[in-house]
């Protein structure tokens, strides 16, 4: 292990990236799609799954991943995989995840919400006692899903309003989805006390990142990397203290670059954008939030005080309130000032 992997194996983190379903481990990925053996294209073995998730565009990524959101189908299934995620996460000394959650695909599917709102709430609740970790939620709009999702995304949010729920968000592809029409939505959702965290300029350009900081008053941008395309945004995004969730490996996994020698986090870096490292839909993508950060370090030539920094990027960044922020500050920082 080289020293800076030894480093962030250790490092107190925040993730403000990554997808509920997305986070399934292959075990259990292959357990649910045993469980469903007969009505789902996805493999029950672990191994068959590695080839599954290869992706040729996003696209084919999106129809991989909504095969695997219809495994989950009962209230179990969700209890179980968000315990699960949460596990995953305290396993790589994550303190604190805002976890990216689309209710409608689940509930349009059978389930009631109230009862998808009981399980997550049950395993987020287990997890802090039990692991330690706090997770908080972003209930997600499926743009590829229209309108009617967003009107059903915004009716569950408000009519079961979990504990954690700290945010509303905009996923799914961006080409053929503009941001502007989800305006209402977002309006409503912000004035109910929710964040707005839309994903843009992942697959498409800079106006992409405009129309939701325009139209739906983003506070932060999942993913975001157009930007670097525009010397006016990337100016607005630093002047304004707007951070992107970068994801450096789902990037390249889903060809919205080229290779991680191509990725524009070097280059926003240097406009002075706040930058937060995250991991997305890690077993999907073959990665894990750890190895996220080895590849900021390299891309960014950071040391182990630079790796802190970015840690602390993301603290500042989440939704927290002030003190739980000061206190995994100070962890971080205490973390680092003790490493050789």
């Amino acid at each position: 292990m080289t020293d800076i992997a030894a480093f962030v194996a250790g490092l107190p983190k925040v993730e403000l990236h990554v997808h509920h379903v997305g986070s399934a481990s292959p075990r259990i990925v292959a357990e649910l799609a045993a469980r469903h053996e007969g009505t789902t294209p996805v493999p029950a073995d672990a191994d068959a799954l590695a080839s599954y998730f290869e992706f040729r565009d996003f696209a084919h990524f999106i129809e991989i991943y909504l095969s695997v959101v219809d495994l989950v189908r009962d209230p179990e299934d969700v209890r179980i995989l968000t315990y699960e995620v949460a596990r995953e996460l305290a396993r790589q000394q994550v303190r604190y995840a805002e976890l990216t959650i689309t209710p409608y695909s689940t509930v349009r599917r059978g389930m009631a919400a109230e009862a998808f709102c009981e399980a997550i709430e049950d395993a987020r609740v287990g997890a802090e006692k039990d692991l330690g970790i706090v997770l908080r939620w972003c209930f997600d709009i499926p743009g590829e899903a229209g309108l009617p999702a967003a009107e059903e995304t915004l009716r569950i949010a408000l009519s079961q309003r979990p504990d954690g729920l700290v945010s509303f968000g905009l996923g799914g592809p961006e080409i053929g989805v503009p941001r502007p029409q989800f305006k209402p939505y977002f309006d409503e959702a912000r004035a109910a006390g929710l964040r707005s965290v839309p994903h843009a300029g992942e697959t498409t350009g800079p106006s992409t990142v405009w129309d939701a900081i325009h139209s739906l008053g983003a506070e932060r941008i999942g993913h975001g990397i157009s930007s670097v395309g525009d010397p006016a945004l990337l100016a607005h995004l630093a002047a304004h203290g707007i951070p992107l969730e970068v994801c450096p490996t789902s990037n390249l996994r889903t060809r919205a670059v080229a290779s991680l020698a191509d990725h524009p986090l070097p280059a926003l870096v240097a406009a002075g954008v706040t930058v937060t490292i995250n991991s997305d839909d890690p077993p999907m993508f073959g990665t894990t939030l750890n190895e996220e950060y080895e590849v900021a370090a390299r891309l960014l030539s950071l040391d182990p005080v630079g790796v802190a920094a970015l840690a602390t990027n993301a603290v500042s960044a989440s939704f927290l309130p002030t003190p739980d922020k000061t206190r995994i500050t100070d962890e971080i920082r205490a973390y680092a000032a003790a490493r050789p």
